[in-house]
């Protein structure tokens, strides 16, 4: 990763340059920090590890069945970062059935210049997002869970 934001391209190439190369959505998701919080008792919590190691964790808080606030933990590259911000950014403010409908491919088509061998970083920013929704509802259901969520 320290070649590719120093200069080597995604396929190993020096010609891509990173801070010219990338769209200004990707570089401000990549180094957006607003949405960079763990929260306590959250209303849906979800993490997941890709097998690239990387890691991301969302915390959910709802209103009237609406995300009110979303923030992540990210233990990874830049890439997995935008992934994570992006997602964030989709799902704030939006019902939990329609946060259900966030894909990979909408946050890779946001992005417009993620590589293509970090598109797993999509997938798995859009899967830690589908185990907070599925949390936040189990704690619908059973309010006393979402005490427990580690």
């Amino acid at each position: 990763m320290l070649g590719y934001l120093a200069g080597t391209g995604p396929m190993g190439n020096n010609d891509f340059d990173f801070w010219n190369d990338h769209s200004p959505r990707y570089l401000e998701m990549a180094f957006r920090s607003d949405k960079c919080e763990i929260v306590e008792h959250p209303d849906g919590y979800g993490k997941n590890t890709g097998d690239c190691g990387d890691t991301v964790e969302f915390f959910i808080t709802i209103k009237n069945d609406r995300i009110q606030w979303i923030s992540f933990s990210v233990n990874g590259c830049v890439n997995t970062r935008a992934c994570a911000n992006t997602v964030t950014m989709m799902a704030e403010g939006k019902t939990l059935s329609d946060a259900w409908k966030i894909t990979p491919e909408h946050v890779i088509q946001y992005l417009e210049t993620l590589p293509p061998e970090s598109e797993h970083c999509a997938e798995l920013a859009v899967g830690a997002l589908y185990l907070a929704l599925t949390n936040c509802r189990r704690n619908q259901q059973e309010s006393w869970r979402k005490f427990y969520h580690k």
